[in-house]
Order: C-alpha cells, then structure tokens, then sequence
C-alpha cells in the first residue's frame, strides 16, 4: 500500500506561507462549519493543501521502481565487502527523485542503509556501499521502503517491498598462520630433518637404511644386517589417516566474553585450526557441537577442505543458556567412535560443573580414547592476579583472580588425575598450545 510522507521542504513552505498571512491584506472572514475563520488564513491553508496534493498526483509510483539488493551469499567476519542496490525505472517524463531505506542489522556495520538517487526514465542506477559485520550468524533482511518525490518535493510517495535476501557471516579463521606453522613443523619432523628421536616415532614402516649413531638398537632388521653385513635399521614413518574427534561444548559456559568475543569464538578458531593441520598431515578430523543435546555432526574426513566445512555449519552457532549435558555427549562419542582416536573437549573449567558433570562422564572415554580438554583463560585474570595492591580496589581484584586462578588449577589437577591432558591457555596462544599437543600425541605413538 502507499502512503504520504510529508517532506522537510512542506513544512518550509508551510512556515513561510504562514509568516506570509501577517502581510496579507484582511480578505474578512469565512464560515467553516459554523466556525468563523480568518479569510488570509483559510487561503493560505487551502494553497498549501493544494500544491501538496498536486505534488502527491504527480509523483511516480513507486511500484514503477524495481530494486534489487545485491550482495555475496557469505563473507567472514570482520573482513570488507560490498552491498549495492540496483533501481530500475521504465518509462517516464522525467528525472525522480527515489530515497531508499533498507532493514539492515545494525552488526553488519553498513553505513549507507538509507540513501537517495536521481533516476532518469528507462536507466538503472546502482549504489554501493562498504561493509564490515561485527557479528556472525544468518542475516535475512526482507522488506525494503521507497519514497518517490514529486517535482515540487512536498510530498513523497511510501511503499514497502518484500526483497528478502541472505548474507552469512562466518568466522574467522584468525590462527591460520599459526596453523601453518605447525604443518611446517610437523613436515619437518617427518622427512628427519630434526635429528631428535622420539619415543614411539611411527609404527608404520617405511624403509631400511644403515645404522647410525642417533638409532636405537631394537630399530635393528637383523635379516637385512646378516645379508648386508653392516647393521641395517627399519625406518618408520608417522601413521595417517588417524582420527582427531573436537567436541565443540556450547553451552552457557562457553557465552562468557574473553577479549570482547564469546569464548566460543575462540574455540571455534581452535577447531578450525585443528582441521587444517589435521588433514594437512592426512588425518581425519571431525567434530560434535552440544549443550543439553548433541546437535550439530560433521563426520571425519582427511578432506582439505574440512576446515571449510566447519566454518559453513557452524557460523550461526550460538552459546545456549542451558546447562551442557556431558553424559550425554560421552554416550554419543562412545557409540560412533570406536576406534581409538585423539578427543578434544573445547569448554570452560568451572569448577561446579566439571566436578559435578564432566569428571563423573570422563572414565569411560579415557579408557578407549586420549582425551584432551581445551579452555581458554581470561588473561585478565591473570593480569589482576600479579598487580601489586595500591588501594581498596585492586585487593579485591588481585583476591578474586587469585582465587579463580586456584580454582582453575585444582579443576586441571583432577582432569590430570584421570590421565586427561589439560590445555588452559589464553587467546593469543591457545591454538598453539593445542596445536603442539596434537603433534606430540601423534608423534608418540599414542594413537
């Protein structure tokens, strides 16, 4: 349906032709509903109600507008990227003036939501503006309004259209240097450029090569050393196609904010990374998110393109208020994965919960799986737990981040105790930390 609008130049004209009734000679008075009103008065009105209306008539509908917003399907937070709006008009007489006004999210950071345009008869005028989101997640605006003017620009035409569209935002993939990093690493170790023996260094054989003085006897082949004559060693290489299993908790412990982000942001990146360098090496790597329910599964693979799965399925994943249900998670790992595999739980160590739920459930994964629980710190706390006490204020902060930083390190003791590797670390050196930890489960044999 369209509507009215009156613009700011109706109410100048209305305010110049009602300053205009002080110098206007008296025209005497004129009965309006048995109501006796000044003759200069009524005119003045009657002019104004006139030109409005005319202006209404002759504006263009703006149904005789096309307009279609145009943007990429999916862009990563964070980064720049483009949104236009294209108008099409058909014939006319002449130019009209069309204001545009879309229904944005404001976290998608587009400054150019409403805008206006001079658009001639049968032309297509495209307007483009930047954007940066703040935020992941779906975004579908749906309806756009347009105001066409008439030549005088006293009143414009309303009407609002359904142009629904939708843009995914996905996160970003901050550790990928770091990922790269540590793919660099782990090739080196594996071709033996690092000279370092390591306990269990593969179990997949490679090749027979002579002795030297780095290698362990029990490496010895004695069949190839009585044929050769000299002591011939077996080389081993890392075994692949092993299976790196993230549970991704998204529960309300994982809402708290940690630099600005929710921590599951973090351990999202952390995930990401882990797929990269996972199937980097020919590993599988797959992932389970869950609150009270297990609800998101992407099977393993050693796909290269894994990470991007992750990145697609989990962008609009969001922290649910609810307590996580870790009973329910280990049953479900514990029924697909069988084999005996590398698990990473990615949650908070708070305390009530870990003691009341999740050291209850641990057990029966440790006793197939190497376990692995992944937290990201508050490096605030450990900020405010070295600051030296000048007033009231920083004692109770300095007390509550030493307090927690207890808490925090009492809750990895007991996860240790169960034979659980516990990574702890803050933003900047977590997936590193989490990253190295694969690499020497995988370098150990303990797989």
């Amino acid at each position: 349906m369209t509507w009215p609008v009156v613009t700011n130049r109706s109410v100048i004209v209305v305010l110049v032709l009602g300053a205009a009734i002080l110098f206007l000679p008296n025209i005497g008075g004129v009965d309006v509903f048995g109501i006796v009103l000044d003759g200069r008065f009524v005119l003045v009105n009657v002019i104004i109600l006139g030109l409005a209306l005319a202006d209404f008539l002759l504006a263009p509908s703006p149904a005789s507008i096309d307009v279609r917003r145009v943007h990429p399907s999916s862009v990563t937070l964070g980064s720049n990227a483009s949104m236009s709006w294209q108008l099409e008009r058909g014939r006319g007489r002449r130019t009209v003036a069309v204001s545009v006004a879309d229904e944005l999210a404001p976290s998608l950071g587009v400054d150019g939501r409403r805008f206006s345009v001079a658009l001639p008869p049968e032309s297509t005028v495209t307007n483009t503006f930047q954007f940066t989101p703040t935020r992941r997640g779906r975004f579908t605006p749906s309806q756009l309004v347009v105001r066409t003017s008439g030549p005088l620009g006293l009143v414009q035409k309303q009407r609002t259209f359904g142009v629904e569209t939708t843009l995914r935002v996905l996160p970003p993939f901050r550790s990928a240097e770091q990922a790269e990093l540590s793919l660099k690493k782990a090739r080196l170790l594996e071709v033996g450029i690092r000279a370092a023996r390591v306990r269990g260094s593969g179990t997949d054989f490679d090749s027979l090569r002579e002795m030297g003085p780095d290698d362990e006897s029990r490496r010895i082949d004695w069949a190839a050393t009585a044929r050769t004559g000299k002591p011939i060693v077996r080389v081993f290489r890392t075994e692949r196609n092993q299976t790196v299993t993230v549970l991704l908790d998204s529960g309300r412990i994982m809402a708290g904010r940690i630099d600005d982000v929710p921590r599951i942001e973090h351990a999202m990146d952390g995930a990401m990374m882990l797929a990269e360098l996972t199937t980097g090496l020919g590993d599988k790597m797959g992932l389970m998110a869950f609150d009270e329910r297990v609800h998101t599964t992407i099977p393993a693979t050693n796909r290269r393109r894994q990470r991007s799965a992750i990145a697609e399925q989990l962008f609009d994943l969001q922290p649910a208020l609810v307590s996580s249900n870790y009973q329910d998670m280990v049953t479900h790992v514990l029924t697909r994965q069988r084999r005996r595999s590398l698990i990473v739980l990615m949650t908070d160590l708070e305390e009530q919960a870990v003691r009341e739920f999740l050291l209850p459930a641990l057990p029966l994964l440790v006793r197939t799986h190497v376990v692995a629980v992944a937290s990201v710190a508050d490096p605030d706390v450990h900020y405010w737990a070295g600051q030296p006490i000048v007033d009231e204020e920083t004692m109770y902060l300095r007390a509550a981040a030493i307090e927690e930083t207890e808490r925090r390190r009492r809750v990895a003791a007991d996860l240790a105790a169960l034979g659980v590797r516990v990574i702890d670390e803050p933003p900047e050196t977590f997936s590193q930390v989490l990253g190295d930890m694969y690499l020497d489960v995988k370098s150990t044999g303990r797989l």
